[in-house]
C-alpha cells in the first residue's frame, strides 16, 4: 500500500528526496509540484492509496483532475489479495493518467452500501464526479486497463 494518504482537501504524499510530507490538491493533483522543504518536483501517487472515509472519497471524486479507478475491497477476500498487486501495477504504470485508490468495504461501508457493492474485487471509474463505469471479479492488470481505457475513451 501507498505511504500516500487522503484527506478533504487533497492527498499527502512524501518527497522522494527529503521525505518531507506535501499535500496535492486533488484538482490539480498533475500540476507541476515541488517540495516545500527541499523544492524537488512530486508526481501523484504510484501505488494504490487506501480512502479513510466517505467524506475523503465524496472530495476526491468531485475534485479530481483525472479519472479515479476505484478498487472495493475487503481483507477477508483471497480474489482481493490476488487482484492488489494487480492494481498496485496499474496505479504504477498509468501514474497521472488514473488516480488509483483502493476502498475496503469493511472499514468503509457506507461506500459500499452506497454503490451497491454485492461482490467484490469491483473496480469502478468515477470522473466528472460521477460513476462512469465498472467491473467485478480478479482481473490482471492489462484487462483492468483495458478496462478503465474503455470507460474513460467512452466520456
Amino acid at each position: 500500500m501507498s505511504n500516500a494518504t487522503l484527506d478533504s482537501s487533497g492527498v499527502i504524499v512524501a518527497c522522494p528526496s527529503c521525505g518531507q510530507r506535501n499535500r496535492l490538491a486533488y484538482d490539480r493533483v498533475t500540476a507541476d509540484t515541488r517540495c516545500g522543504k527541499c523544492k524537488t518536483t512530486i508526481g501523484p501517487p504510484a501505488e494504490p492509496v487506501e480512502v479513510p472515509d466517505a467524506a475523503t472519497f465524496d472530495a476526491l471524486v468531485a475534485s479530481s483532475d483525472i479519472p479515479v479507478v476505484v478498487d472495493f475491497w475487503a481483507p477477508w477476500c483471497g480474489p482481493c489479495r490476488m487482484v492488489a498487486p494487480e492494481i498496485a501495477h496499474v496505479a504504477a504504470s498509468n501514474q497521472g493518467r488514473y488516480f488509483v485508490v483502493k476502498v475496503n468495504t469493511d472499514e468503509v461501508q457506507e461506500l459500499g452500501d452506497r454503490f451497491g457493492i454485492r461482490s467484490i474485487p469491483t473496480m469502478a471509474v468515477f470522473s466528472g464526479g460521477r460513476e462512469r463505469g465498472r467491473t467485478a471479479g480478479a482481473r490482471p492488470a492489462a484487462d483492468i486497463e483495458a478496462f478503465v481505457r474503455s470507460v474513460v475513451d467512452a466520456r
